[in-house]
């Protein structure tokens, strides 16, 4: 199983807009990477958002692109303070390639437990826009396989 976990492109400030929708660069950048993703030809059976309007923005842009067969859900649980112990048991009896697009906490919180090092230790730096691929291999063992972010895709230029 592939996992993809994306953070949230950059939102507005919440004296701009107190939804926090995406900035214009940020929906750019979200595009951008959207891009860079369908270029590889990734397969996706759902694509799952958290709750907040920027991360629905971020999977809306994502889906055109990508075009998850089981398409675009919102759910619970993937708020940034959210314990990740209910999807991190979720994941581990997937069997088909997921991308979860939520937040911080959140997302650095799921590579911990994934991995099953200890949650207070950083493992994964997650940038505005950034994608982490995930595999769960024989035996239920999880590897980070690739991280791309913002900053590498505008080195490709």
């Amino acid at each position: 199983m592939e996992l993809y976990l994306v953070r949230h492109g950059t939102a507005k400030a919440e004296s701009e807009d107190p939804r926090r929708g995406l900035t214009e660069e940020g929906k750019q950048t979200v595009e951008r990477m959207a891009d860079f993703l369908a270029g590889l030809r990734i397969s996706l059976h759902r694509m799952d958002h958290s709750e907040k309007l920027r991360a629905r923005q971020t999977a809306e842009i994502m889906a055109v692109r990508l075009q998850p067969a089981e398409g675009v859900r919102q759910v619970s649980g993937l708020a940034p303070n959210d314990d990740v112990e209910p999807i991190g048991y979720e994941l581990e009896r997937e069997s088909k390639n997921r991308m979860l697009v939520g937040h911080l906490p959140f997302l650095s919180l799921l590579v911990s437990r994934l991995l099953g090092v200890s949650t207070n230790k950083l493992v994964v730096d997650f940038e505005t826009a950034g994608v982490v691929r995930l595999d769960r291999f024989g035996g239920g063992q999880w590897a980070i396989r690739w991280v791309m972010t913002p900053e590498l895709l505008s080195s490709q230029r």
